[in-house]
């Protein structure tokens, strides 16, 4: 069963950039869809970038696309996600994601989840 790790998080002023990472093991890296979410206070958990199996597939919502930076290094088994130009309303928990399946930016069933790894921005 695949387990996730992520690291990376910290407190940032509003404009900087943080790169989160998220590493994998107990599974095969490469036959996972990878997906980043994040969940602020009191709203729901939201999908920020999905990846797909060889890197090539890239989706993210309105909100950070342009910002936000996905990628994936099979050979190291883990997942990236840079955030650049933060804003306060970026503040959240960040988590990665595996799955089997994609459509586009939807992952399938969700295999496993990570810890997380809290990212604050300040104004």
């Amino acid at each position: 069963q695949v387990q996730l790790v992520e690291s990376g998080g910290g407190l940032v002023q509003a404009g900087g950039s943080l790169r989160l990472s998220c590493a994998a093991s107990g599974g095969t890296f490469s036959r996972y869809h990878m997906g980043w979410f994040r969940q602020a206070p009191g709203k729901e958990r939201e999908s920020v970038a999905t990846i797909h199996l060889s890197g090539t597939n890239t989706y993210y919502p309105h909100s950070v696309k342009g910002r936000f930076t996905i990628s994936r290094d099979n050979a190291k088994n883990t997942v990236y996600l840079q955030m650049n130009s933060l804003k306060p309303e970026d503040t959240a928990v960040y988590y990665c994601a595996a799955s089997t399946f994609a459509y586009n930016a939807a992952l399938g069933s969700i295999l496993a989840w990570g810890q997380g790894t809290q990212v604050t921005v300040s104004s």
